[in-house]
C-alpha cells in the first residue's frame, strides 16, 4: 500500500515521502498514530501543492537575498570601540555586534551565526566580512572599526 509520511520514521522514510508499506503496518500502526495518510488522489494533490508553494517561497527568498547582497556591497558598517594608543582594541568586535549594527543602522536582519567571521576583529581599521544571506548567496560588507 502506498502511503505519504507525515513525519520522519526511522527505517521507513522522511516526511512528505511516498513509500510502499505493508497493508497491516499501514492500517494498524501508521494510520492510528497519525504518522501517514493513504496516497490517494486528494492527498497526492495536497502534497504536490505543498511542494510547489515551498519551492515558490524558496525562490522568493533567494531573490530577496540577492537584492540585499547587492545593497550590502555599498554599505560600510561603522563600529566605535575603546582602543589603546597603538590602535589595538580593548576587547574585540564580534559577529554579534556586526549583526546588531546591520539591523539598527540599515534595517538588514541577519543572524549572528550567518556573519562569517573567522576570528573577532581586534585592531582598528576596515575589514571585509562575509555574510551568508541564503543558500548560495554570500555578501561582503565592509566593517570599519574606529577607536573612540
Amino acid at each position: 500500500m502506498k502511503v505519504i509520511l507525515k513525519q520522519d520514521i526511522k527505517g521507513v522514510g522522511k516526511k512528505d515521502q511516498i513509500v510502499n508499506a505493508a497493508d497491516g503496518y499501514a492500517r494498524n500502526y501508521l494510520f492510528p498514530r497519525n504518522l501517514a495518510v493513504p496516497a490517494d488522489e486528494g492527498n497526492m494533490n495536497n502534497l504536490k501543492s505543498k511542494n510547489e508553494s515551498v519551492a515558490y517561497r524558496k525562490g522568493e527568498d533567494l531573490k530577496e537575498a540577492k537584492k540585499i547582497a547587492e545593497r550590502m556591497k555599498t554599505i560600510t558598517v561603522k563600529i566605535t570601540v575603546k582602543a589603546g594608543d597603538n590602535g589595538r582594541l580593548f576587547g574585540a568586535v564580534t559577529a554579534k555586534e556586526i549583526a546588531e549594527t546591520l539591523k539598527k543602522d540599515f534595517g538588514i536582519n541577519v543572524d549572528k551565526k550567518k556573519v562569517l567571521l573567522s576570528d573577532s576583529i581586534k585592531v582598528a581599521g576596515t575589514t571585509k566580512v562575509d555574510v551568508k544571506l541564503n543558500e548560495g548567496v554570500i555578501a561582503q560588507v565592509a566593517v570599519m572599526v574606529a577607536p573612540e
